[in-house]
């Protein structure tokens, strides 16, 4: 491992102290990268006092796929691990831990780790991260792909961490996808016969509580995803029979916790999830001023 250089890279807005958690649990041999979309706040400061590389870019500059890349070109490690600024590791063993498949198996190039549910997360976002991120770690490959479907190029880029030399042969993030940047590289290492790791043992705190209309606006964004990638689909087939699962388990876990009053929510929030998906995919045939008013990532459409 000494010979082995990491990089921590975190895009920053308006992190905050929330930053500190973070950084308090990096490994002190990491170096760590931050790219700020012009925080407001003291964001860029507390990065500085850590030691950290700074990159300021104006607000309106950033993107997923791009963003990302600019820092990683900052970046000299030869393992890149990307965090998002509300993805607090567990404890300081959390990187190591992630990165240890990379170290030990040539043929593993990429890892994510265990999203745990925020401290006080509500149970429909509580479940997303149990649902998506159980307890038993797993290495995938394209042979799972007839077994786990679209499941085998699951990722997450909130913590996750990549081989620098085979993120860059193939060539790194997009820089026009409106969100998955994560999912299209992991599909694109799966299908060149590299492995991905899950690592269940690396933990970080991460979650979301999103209302009803925000699930509709960010399965808007995920349709045009698969929409415009529609080749990761065809490799690892339809995204809709997960989903059929995902509902299944939810409803389970409403009766496990007692709480099957919450069924109908469950329809709902689920029905507009797909709806919002189905729209996602037809957006082609959609004005671009309605598309602004349908997605969680409306500066995506500006330059569309």
């Amino acid at each position: 491992m000494i010979h082995i250089k990491v990089s921590v890279i975190i895009p920053t807005y308006n992190a905050g102290e929330e930053l500190k958690g973070i950084l308090e649990k990096v490994p002190s041999t990491y170096e760590v990268v931050i790219i700020d979309s012009s925080s407001k706040d003291n964001t860029v400061s507390i990065a500085k006092s850590f030691g950290c590389k700074v990159k300021v870019i104006a607000q309106s500059e950033f993107n997923h796929g791009t963003t990302r890349n600019l820092a990683s070109q900052i970046a000299s490690g030869d393992i890149l691990v990307y965090l998002t600024q509300d993805a607090i590791p567990v404890n300081e063993k959390s990187l190591n831990c992630l990165i240890e498949p990379l170290i030990q198996n040539d043929d593993i190039v990429m890892a994510y780790g265990r999203q745990l549910p925020h401290v006080g997360a509500k149970i429909m976002g509580s479940f997303a991260r149990l649902h998506n991120y159980p307890d038993q770690s797993m290495v995938k490959s394209l042979e799972d792909k007839d077994r786990l479907g679209i499941k085998t190029a699951f990722c997450s880029n909130s913590f996750s961490a990549y081989r620098r030399d085979v993120f860059e042969k193939v060539g790194m993030f997009p820089s026009d996808v409106i969100l998955s940047e994560d999912t299209f590289v992991c599909a694109k290492m799966l299908l060149l016969g590299y492995k991905v790791a899950y690592v269940s043992e690396a933990m970080v705190y991460h979650s979301h509580d999103y209302s009803i209309i925000e699930e509709f606006k960010r399965y808007f964004d995920i349709g045009v995803f698969y929409g415009r990638e529609n080749w990761i689909l065809k490799e690892f087939s339809e995204a809709e029979s997960e989903g059929i699962k995902f509902v299944l388990e939810q409803f389970k876990y409403l009766l496990k916790n007692k709480a099957p009053h919450r069924t109908i929510e469950l329809v709902l929030r689920n029905g507009m999830k797909y709806i919002g998906y189905k729209l996602g995919m037809f957006e082609p045939k959609l004005p671009v001023s309605l598309k602004k008013r349908l997605s969680m990532h409306k500066g995506y459409w500006i330059n569309d």
